[in-house]
């Protein structure tokens, strides 16, 4: 499948720090792809050069096989993005702030996507409202109504949810997705990894400017699968034979990583042949909050 986002060894450094060290990716046209890290892992400088905001100190980016330096005019045009910062113009309604955003991409009389846009984000009821009346939230909807205007291919939400109220996040979703089925490539960074884990496909992680993890959600799941067992037991040990498993252990409760549910039936009736009475227990598999965590340690 042809490429949407097409990064090949980007490098970027101000001064002595190295924000990205040569990353390599491809997002396929159509894929919901997320890219994840911890804060300073070079996320946002990566989507700024996918923008054209910021210049790459080595390598290139192409949207949808247009250059990001070279065919810049071409490259934005194809492209959505979302910031994480509010940032919008005070003196405007939300309506005008969309009509001057789809005016810098030549568009005008585009007012019927404009009230599509704003019904799925829940502007409407705000739609004549100045820009400073409303709330961050508000705010952060107009961001992603900005991104939408000109009917990108390529969208780009960077933590578009932070400080969002959670009926907003269901309806942004709805959306999303379904802007997704219509043939749309969504790239979403975010730090609520249920979301990353429900809505991506495929997922790359970051860490120190650097890919460390790469692969379908899936399969990064299964390469980690397995499950986290929290005991609490009448007694402040566990027979010999389960101690191996132990992560966590203080004053009869007990944090385990098993394999599988047969190692847990194995576990339960280790537990039952010592005697030993289970007062409390909670089994929870892996997720991809696990995963990140993982990976960001072996990193």
């Amino acid at each position: 499948m042809d490429s949407a986002i097409e990064i090949r060894n980007v490098e970027k450094r101000y001064g002595s720090l190295q924000a990205l060290a040569g990353v390599d990716l491809d997002v396929s046209q159509g894929e919901f792809f997320g890219l994840l890290g911890p804060n300073g892992a070079g996320k946002t400088t990566l989507i700024s050069i996918v923008a054209g905001l910021v210049k790459a100190s080595n390598g290139h980016v192409r949207v949808m096989g247009a250059d990001v330096v070279t065919d810049y005019r071409k490259a934005r045009r194809l492209l959505g993005v979302v910031p994480q910062e509010l940032v919008f113009d005070p003196f405007f309604t939300v309506r005008e702030t969309l009509r001057f955003q789809a005016g810098y991409f030549g568009l005008r009389r585009n007012d019927d996507w404009i009230d599509e846009v704003m019904h799925n984000l829940d502007l409407s009821s705000r739609a004549d409202a100045n820009m400073r009346a409303l709330s961050g939230g508000m705010k952060r909807r107009v961001l992603v109504a900005q991104a939408l205007v000109h009917k990108p291919p390529v969208i780009v939400l960077d933590e578009p949810t932070a400080g969002v109220d959670v009926e907003l996040r269901q309806g942004l979703w709805r959306f999303i997705r379904g802007l997704n089925r219509s043939g749309h490539t969504i790239v979403l960074t975010t730090h609520y990894l249920e979301e990353a884990e429900q809505l991506c496909t495929r997922i790359a992680m970051l860490k120190a400017g650097r890919i460390v993890a790469l692969d379908s959600t899936r399969n990064l799941l299964g390469k980690f699968s397995g499950l986290q067992l929290e005991l609490t037991l009448d007694r402040d040990t566990l027979p010999d034979g389960a101690r191996a498993t132990v992560i966590a252990a203080e004053s009869g409760h007990f944090t385990l990583r098993l394999r599988d549910y047969a190692e847990l039936e194995a576990l339960l009736r280790q537990l039952r042949e010592a005697g030993v009475t289970i007062l409390e227990l909670e089994v929870d598999p892996t997720d991809l909050e696990e995963v990140f965590l993982r990976v960001m340690e072996r990193h």
